[in-house]
């Protein structure tokens, strides 16, 4: 029976993948391929980096963490029950016994339609994170799009970095304190947004009602996102009303020994935070764990 499954190959995972192996724990990342960091194409708020593409992030990630003799497979978790001493999971047609289960899955942006159906991970001008790349949008022309509420909240965020934002409405504007807020901050709102193309010059244009066009330099999708919290739910975890999961001071859900870290859970997802969750769960997983100092070649407990 492993120490701990962790259930998701992304910067949290793998973060606390390098933390249980340290801690000399037998630990196991199952790794669906499918991280969002891997969409990152340059961030530049990572501490240490100048500037990091999420996928190079993610090979130092693995590599560190199996240096330490942590294990990371392909595959895909399909099921997850509790038992009388830990949990087993259902990968692919095998199973997996664990005494604790970390929860690193993340979430899924709803990604915008683009014209001609390209490649939305060329396209350099689509952009999810304002907190994470907002800056070096300084100055540029802004689009956000998404409805009042969700995409207004984003637009007035961008509006610290530039003059030039609008947000290209997926409903109809009804006039409100929203709409007034965004009006106030120098937001165009242009409703019931149509099709989006790739132009020239790198931008995007945004076809409006009247049939003109806007071009942007960067667009904001904010239509929501998939948590990929369903197994956790599953058992009983508590979660908010998109499904990200509630945890306590140590990163343990309401599930006793299921613990979750990085964007799967209610906080602010940046790689960062992704991180400390992982440095918290695996830590607290390694005190709960039995400490047999003859199995472990060690001389004294070294639990911190």
């Amino acid at each position: 029976m492993l120490d701990c499954l962790i259930i998701g190959g992304g910067p949290a995972g793998l973060a606390a993948a390098t933390y249980l192996g340290r801690y000399r724990r037998a630990a196991l990342v199952i790794d669906a391929g499918a991280s969002r960091a891997a969409k990152i194409p340059l961030t530049h708020n990572y501490s240490g980096f100048k500037g990091i593409a999420g996928p190079d992030l993610l090979a130092r990630l693995r590599q560190q963490a199996m240096m330490y003799g942590t294990k990371v497979q392909a595959g895909r978790v399909t099921s997850l029950r509790r038992v009388a001493n830990g949990f087993v999971a259902g990968v692919e047609g095998r199973e997996i016994e664990a005494r604790f289960v970390l929860m690193a899955t993340g979430l899924v942006d709803e990604a915008p339609v683009i014209e001609g159906d390209p490649d939305l991970g060329s396209i350099e001008a689509i952009r999810y994170c304002p907190i994470c790349d907002g800056y070096e949008a300084m100055d540029r022309k802004v689009g956000v799009l998404g409805n009042l509420q969700d995409g207004g909240k984003k637009a007035l965020f961008l509006r610290t970095y530039t003059r030039d934002v609008s947000l290209f409405s997926t409903d109809d504007i009804v006039r409100c304190a929203d709409s007034d807020k965004l009006i106030d901050a120098g937001i165009a709102i242009f409703p019931n947004a149509g099709p989006i193309a790739v132009a020239g010059n790198d931008q995007l244009s945004v076809r409006l009602e009247d049939g003109t066009e806007q071009h942007v330099d960067c667009l904001y999708p904010a239509l929501g996102c998939a948590v990929r919290s369903d197994l956790a739910l599953a058992l009983g975890a508590m979660g908010d009303d998109v499904g990200c999961l509630e945890v306590d001071g140590h990163q343990q859900t309401t599930v006793d020994g299921l613990y979750a870290a990085g964007d799967v859970v209610t906080d602010l997802h940046q790689l960062s935070v992704a991180i400390g969750h992982a440095a918290v769960a695996a830590t607290r997983i390694h005190n709960r764990l039995p400490f047999n100092p003859r199995e472990r070649g060690c001389s004294a407990d070294q639990r911190p």
